[in-house]
């Protein structure tokens, strides 16, 4: 038997995978691990089996295996650092509550710059998974003067620069996916935001218990008036709008750019929100028609909600901006719900560089 502690960011997917081996194994030779479910905390031992059954997983890129979180994409910034360094350039734009890096990823060298952003909320990691697999092909594509589907992407991306933020939340996907340990720095106020409770699926927040989508200045009254008055696992505005690092760092890489339109990826419902209070331009109905056709989503106009950053873009700019909620189901989606989010999804993201 060979020992393992626990690292941060590790789940019983992560683990089994590093080693090689089922998650089922894994929970045999650690008895005290009830099923896959459970966290597994950062210097805890494990017990990892000699004995390994040999299996062979198909290997894709398109098939989500274990979660996906502020560890995972630290580990992939720095394979696209060796392997792309000449056509992406990697941006840290600010600092989570925790001090977790939030990164903007750029690719493209023309003039229309255009924004995509994801892992807002805890429990909807899937959107910085399919950003990251979406970014990695477009750069293989781009590096290899390959079509992406029929997209001739080396063509795009001379007249277009994209950014992405992949994970706006790393604090609270972290805490979706390995929960709460008495070493953690926020280990009370996070229990007491929810109630004692130590599952966390249900978190959508950031750490400090914040929505992130709600912090907003378009209509942030409104959206606090109706939502929780204090800290809570999702829907709490706070106590006014862009208090929380997170919203800053994407707030103010707004503002030095002047984004053609934004697109912003959520978790769920397969539809995509295009309106807010008849402020968006003419031009955003034809553009999310386009979308919808690429992806099957339904196009809505507005969401019963205020205070979010789609909508605050539209209402400051003027400019077109969507929220594309991925995916059906419960959040956090199931590892299975990846291949049809990257189905629908791909084409859509490919379509929205050349609205």
């Amino acid at each position: 038997m060979q020992t393992y502690f626990v690292r941060e960011g590790d789940t019983i997917h992560k683990v089994a995978q590093r080693f090689q081996i089922r998650p089922l194994e894994l929970l045999m030779a650690n008895k005290h691990i009830y099923n896959d479910r459970e966290y597994i905390y950062p210097g805890e031992q494990m017990i990892i089996p000699k004995e390994k059954t040999l299996f062979k997983r198909v290997s894709s890129p398109y098939i989500c295996t274990m979660e996906y979180g502020p560890t995972d994409l630290e580990e992939d910034i720095k394979k696209l650092k060796k392997h792309f360094s000449s056509i992406i350039s990697i941006q840290k734009i600010g600092k989570s509550v925790m001090g977790k890096p939030i990164h903007a990823l750029v690719i493209g060298s023309g003039k229309k710059e255009v924004f995509y952003s994801a892992g807002w909320h805890a429990n909807e990691w899937l959107t910085s998974k399919f950003l990251m697999v979406f970014l990695k092909q477009l750069l293989q594509c781009y590096q290899s003067n390959l079509s992406f589907f029929h997209y001739n992407i080396r063509e795009i991306l001379n007249d277009v620069k994209l950014y992405i933020v992949p994970m706006v939340n790393p604090d609270g996907v972290e805490l979706v996916q390995q929960g709460i340990y008495e070493e953690h720095p926020f280990y009370e106020s996070v229990l007491k935001i929810n109630k004692g409770a130590r599952r966390f699926d249900h978190w959508s927040s950031n750490i400090r218990g914040v929505d992130l989508n709600h912090q907003w200045p378009a209509g942030w009254e409104i959206e606090a008036k109706e939502s929780p008055q204090v800290p809570w696992p999702r829907h709490y505005s706070g106590t006014a709008p862009l208090t929380e690092p997170e919203v800053k760092a994407v707030y103010h890489l707004t503002q030095r750019h002047n984004f053609a339109y934004v697109l912003a990826f959520h978790s769920q419902g397969q539809v995509i929100y295009w309106g807010y209070k008849n402020l968006e331009p003419k031009k955003s109905k034809e553009m999310v028609e386009r979308l919808s056709l690429a992806s099957s989503y339904e196009p809505i106009r507005t969401a019963d909600s205020d205070g979010g950053y789609k909508d605050w873009f539209i209402q400051e700019t003027g400019k077109p901006g969507f929220t594309i909620e991925v995916g059906v189901g419960t959040n956090p989606l199931p590892f299975s719900a990846f291949e049809e989010i990257w189905s629908n999804n791909s084409m859509l993201a490919l379509e929205g560089l050349i609205l």
